[in-house]
């Protein structure tokens, strides 16, 4: 709570700034002046200013702001209702002799007038109870009003981080995932001395380019990630004698829509990893969007000795970026039927 309590009030303060909250104290006085003079014109004429009156006044004040920057302030640095009980009974003692200084010791020696005639201790302690609680009730609650927005504030801009955190990190795992797959690919057709090998190294640099720059942005355009999974569709097929294993459609009204680096590529990625490599049951892929909705479809046939997981590394990654960015507005189906595995991602852009 130490801690949680410092980084709230003493490190952010959001908003509310000290300025904003010095007017806030302007505020305050001002409201509290207008509905004790203004709108209550008979206790107004009741309470017409004299020397006791303007002492009390000022003890007022003094007692508020004793209590506002210094008891509130270390009641609530570990709080404990014990701690908050005896910060209320030290700014009772704070008010009652701070009026007894003022009103029995240097009006009596000032004026030669003192506001209590002879009174007992217990009377005195037991009058100023009631004319201690409110300066102690309302610095309570303007401090603690106060208090609760930068908290709130704090806690929005925590979550904030720890989403920008993640997500980071989220794209840290996913980039040197891509890539590994890609070198083994390029590296198989070296080692058998392929002539494609420089075409790949070509779409290597595209994929490349790709997970330097556009990765780092929160959203990039949907041309881009489409032009990133026709380069890593076309590594893969470059790694393969079979031809026309892979059929990639797409229909797309606006490609200036903007979504989230790497959202689509999973998908991509595990059906190329776990699918059977032949032109008479392709893999295939599908896109369409529009500026309401965007889906996503993958569909393999299981490659012999493989297993589609529902997870992994890309796939336990999209799931937590989509709850992270569409976190109502998504729905990620994974079905697996005899030997053939679906994934069907369905976006509201809007």
């Amino acid at each position: 709570m130490n801690s949680f309590v410092k980084n709230s009030q003493m490190v952010y303060q959001g908003t509310l700034s000290r300025k904003r909250e010095l007017l806030v104290h302007i505020l305050f006085w001002i409201l509290t002046a207008y509905f004790t003079f203004v709108k209550n014109p008979i206790h107004a004429r009741i309470l017409v200013p004299d020397l006791f009156y303007t002492t009390y006044v000022i003890v007022f004040v003094f007692t508020f702001y004793f209590h506002y920057f210094i008891v509130m302030k270390q009641v609530f640095k570990s709080f404990r209702w014990v701690k908050l009980l005896a910060g209320l009974f030290v700014s009772y003692l704070f008010f009652t002799g701070a009026r007894w200084l003022t009103e029995q010791v240097i009006t009596g020696m000032l004026f030669n007038q003192t506001n209590y005639i002879n009174p007992t201790f217990i009377n005195y302690m037991l009058d100023n109870l009631h004319y201690s609680s409110m300066p102690i009730i309302f610095s309570s609650f303007l401090w603690l009003g106060i208090y609760f927005i930068r908290l709130l504030e704090y806690n929005k801009a925590i979550l904030e981080e720890n989403k920008n955190t993640e997500i980071k990190f989220l794209k840290a795992q996913i980039n040197p995932h891509f890539i590994f797959n890609t070198l083994n690919n390029i590296y198989s057709m070296v080692y058998f001395q392929s002539d494609k090998s420089l075409t790949a190294i070509e779409k290597l640099s595209q994929v490349m380019r790709f997970t330097t720059y556009e990765s780092q942005k929160e959203k990039v355009r949907l041309a881009d990630e489409i032009n990133y999974i026709q380069a890593y569709i076309e590594l893969e097929q470059l790694r393969h004698q079979e031809t026309g294993f892979i059929h990639f459609t797409s229909k797309v009204e606006n490609e200036h829509i903007e979504i989230p680096p790497y959202i689509l590529s999973p998908l991509v990625e595990n059906a190329l990893k776990h699918g059977a490599t032949s032109g008479e049951s392709p893999i295939e892929i599908t896109l369409t969007a529009d500026n309401q909705q965007l889906i996503f479809k993958t569909s393999n046939e299981i490659g012999t000795q493989k297993k589609d997981k529902l997870g992994g590394i890309g796939l336990d990654n999209l799931k937590k970026r989509l709850q992270i960015h569409y976190p109502d507005g998504h729905q990620l189906n994974l079905t697996r039927d005899n030997n053939r595995f679906t994934a069907e991602l369905l976006i509201q852009l809007r």
